[in-house]
């Protein structure tokens, strides 16, 4: 490719900032265009359960003085589920939110913005470190070096955790490792981005027995929590030898050295370092699992974490205090994507619309074959996840309106669930309103078009195996 085609493309590379800039105006004009409208819910918050048949749209004054924004409201730093009341009457978003959201989203998301950027500085301390890359020789060296052995164990291991136990933020901490694995294999970064991302994206999909979405969604439709999980297990086993032959395929293709293998044992220092990591990652799997920690722990356990590598290490504090600032600031474009996407989310709340759009789904969904309602489910699922990226937001606020009217014609709350687990997971695998998927993008230095590109023709593919799925779910009565 010449320099001058080269620059062209990233000249017309996707930004991921203009991105979610473009999102939140888009989000504003729909809501200028939409009606809006409220159900009531079962508790005070934004994601709580709502009361299928309690939907009412609700004036809206489309007047000049909505154009400013609104005056300001105190309200709680990192709330995750603002109090809200029935309304009365609605207004469009300001324009204004443009910007204002912004920090809103901030505010919102600052736990999981705090564990992002002091994982980055717990990375930054591991690199200064030199035992992620004598670590890598190492595996290397046991497997040769071959993407046949190290691929497959990869994938299957990311993905079980993400299928069996809902492990994707924890992730991040990963990205640096097999990016650096796939560049001293002789291959792109895509190849190792891939290699996780395919892997934790299709075990989110399938959620054999993932908790995070399982035990809100199944107790809605009063299916045991989970329960059903052998339909799952089988499609979890297609999607991911399908996901690992693309990117062996990949890695055939992109293969632009060979690898030569350093056969030396790790030192005392690399050992100590690398054991210090494997106890992070398995607390970060037991917390997470048995403990119910979540981004505040994660944020505590990588501080620690990086301390003890500086140890182990044999850093000066001075040392390992700047490899950490460094490290953080490699991570603050993740961070501010993290915030933007739910500045997104937001503007649609603010707005009153997405309980607009739920009603009519439900309404046109109430009249047709069940072996049809079904993958329209799933596709109204996957329209959903564009503007609610949140598994656990989403399942509160659509589940409670279309298992009803899908069991009705015939659908079983087990099939409704499927279809909501799928539509989740497979938009999820390139949505532009993900900000975790922003993240992971971040941490790799990927642009969002490359990955894009990469990753659609599978989301194809796999958007018609889950339509057959779900039909067939119908079918067997699931």
């Amino acid at each position: 490719m010449s320099h001058a085609t080269q620059h062209g493309s990233k000249r017309w590379a996707l930004d991921p900032v203009m991105m979610m800039f473009a999102a939140l105006a888009v989000a504003i004009a729909l809501t200028w265009t939409i009606p809006s409208g409220q159900y009531e819910r079962k508790g005070g918050s934004q994601n709580a359960l709502v009361i299928p048949g309690t939907y009412r749209e609700l004036p809206k004054a489309l007047d000049a003085a909505a154009l400013l924004p609104p005056a300001g409201k105190k309200s709680e730093e990192g709330a995750k589920e603002p109090k809200i009341a029935p309304a009365t009457v609605a207004r469009p978003v300001s324009p204004a939110a443009l910007v204002t959201a912004i920090p809103e989203g901030l505010a919102r998301s600052s736990s999981l913005i705090f564990m992002i950027l002091l994982l980055g500085g717990m990375f930054g301390v591991l690199r200064t470190s030199g035992a992620l890359d004598a670590g890598i020789e190492r595996l290397l060296s046991l497997t040769g070096g071959r993407a046949g052995v190290v691929v497959p164990v990869v994938m299957l291991a990311v993905s079980a955790g993400s299928t069996f136990l809902g492990l994707i933020s924890e992730y991040l901490l990963i990205i640096p490792i097999v990016i650096a694995l796939a560049e001293r294999m002789g291959r792109s970064r895509l190849f190792g981005f891939a290699m996780l991302t395919l892997a934790a994206k299709v075990g989110y999909l399938a959620s054999v027995t993932n908790p995070v979405a399982l035990l809100i969604a199944q107790p809605i439709v009063g299916a045991p929590a989970f329960s059903g999980a052998g339909l799952r297990l089988a499609i979890w086993a297609v999607f991911l030898a399908i996901a690992i032959a693309v990117v062996l395929g990949v890695g055939r293709q992109d293969q632009h050295t060979t690898v030569h293998c350093d056969h030396q044992p790790l030192s005392k220092r690399h050992l100590a370092v690398l054991l210090v990591i494997g106890a992070t990652v398995a607390l970060l799997v037991l917390g997470s699992a048995e403990f119910g920690w979540r981004d505040a722990q994660f944020a505590s356990l990588f501080v620690v974490s990086a301390a003890l590598v500086g140890i182990a290490a044999g850093m000066t504090p001075r040392q390992g205090a700047h490899a950490f600032v460094d490290g953080m600031k490699s991570m603050m474009l993740a961070a501010l994507l993290v915030g933007m996407a739910r500045g997104v989310e937001l503007v649609l709340r603010d707005g009153m619309i997405l309980d607009t759009i739920i009603a009519f789904a439900s309404h046109h969904v109430a009249a047709l074959p069940p072996v049809i309602v079904a993958p329209l489910v799933m596709l109204f699922e996957m329209f959903l996840t564009l503007l609610i990226p949140s598994t656990s937001a989403k399942a509160a606020l659509s589940i409670p309106i279309l298992a009803p009217i899908a069991h009705s014609v015939g659908v079983s709350g087990q099939t409704t669930v499927l279809a909501f687990l799928l539509g989740n997971g497979l938009v999820n695998m390139f949505a532009p309103t993900s900000g975790m998927l922003l993240a992971y993008l971040a941490t790799a230095n990927i642009p969002y078009s490359t990955w894009f590109r990469f990753v659609l023709p599978l989301f194809c593919l796999f958007t018609v195996l889950s339509a057959a799925a779900v039909m067939i779910a119908v079918l067997i009565g699931y």
